[in-house]
C-alpha cells in the first residue's frame, strides 16, 4: 500500500528562530510504511544516476542516507559540522536561511572518480547542498545527483544547486 507521505511533514511556526517554518521529517521517520515507501524511493533514484556512494549531511542526512546506502549495499561518508570528524579534514563554509555554518568532510572518504548521491531532508536556501557538492568535487568525487523529501518553494535554493541532478519527493510552501 502506498502513503501520502506529504502527511508525514509537521509544521512548526518560529523554530529554530521567529519567522521560520520548520518543516520536520522525524513524523516520516517514526511511521515505519511511511520511511520505508521513502527510503525506497530515494533508492530508486539512486540506482538511476548510477550512485556508488551517498553522502549525508549532519543531521538529517543520515536519516535518509544511511538507509538509502545500507539498501543499496554501498557505503555512506557523513558530512559534519566543525570538529566531529576524527581524521583529516575538508571543509566548506556556507549561508543559511538563519545563519551561517561550515561542513567537513574526511578528506580519504571519497575515491576520485565515485559518484556520490549526496541525500538530505529538505532543500531551502541550497547551501547545505551547495557545500556538499563542493566537498564531494574537492577531493575528486563527481556529484552523480541530489535527493530530498522536501523543497521549500519561494526560496529558489535549487539555484545554488543548478547544473546538478535533482530529485525530490514534494514541495512545500515556506510561508
Amino acid at each position: 500500500m502506498t502513503v501520502r507521505l506529504e502527511d508525514y511533514i509537521a509544521t512548526i511556526p518560529d523554530f529554530p528562530k521567529e519567522g521560520i517554518l520548520f518543516r520536520d521529517v522525524t513524523p516520516m521517520v517514526a511511521d515505519g510504511e511511511a520511511f520505508h515507501q521513502m527510503v525506497d524511493e530515494i533508492a530508486e533514484y539512486a540506482k538511476s544516476v548510477g550512485a556508488e556512494v551517498i553522502v549525508g549531511p549532519e543531521s538529517r542526512g543520515f536519516l535518509f542516507g544511511c538507509p538509502v546506502a545500507y539498501a543499496m549495499n554501498i557505503g555512506f561518508v557523513p558530512v559534519r559540522k566543525p570538529g566531529k570528524l576524527p581524521r583529516e579534514t575538508v571543509s566548506c563554509t556556507y549561508d543559511l536561511e538563519y545563519g551561517s555554518n561550515e561542513l567537513h568532510m574526511h578528506k580519504d572518504a571519497i575515491k576520485p572518480g565515485q559518484r556520490c548521491l549526496v541525500i538530505d531532508d529538505l532543500l531551502a536556501t541550497g547551501g547545505t547542498a551547495e557545500a556538499a557538492c563542493k566537498l564531494v568535487e574537492m577531493v575528486g568525487g563527481v556529484v552523480a545527483g541530489l535527493a530530498f523529501v522536501v523543497e521549500l518553494e519561494g526560496l529558489d535554493g535549487i539555484a545554488r544547486i543548478d547544473g546538478y541532478d535533482v530529485y525530490r519527493k514534494m514541495y512545500l510552501s515556506d510561508k
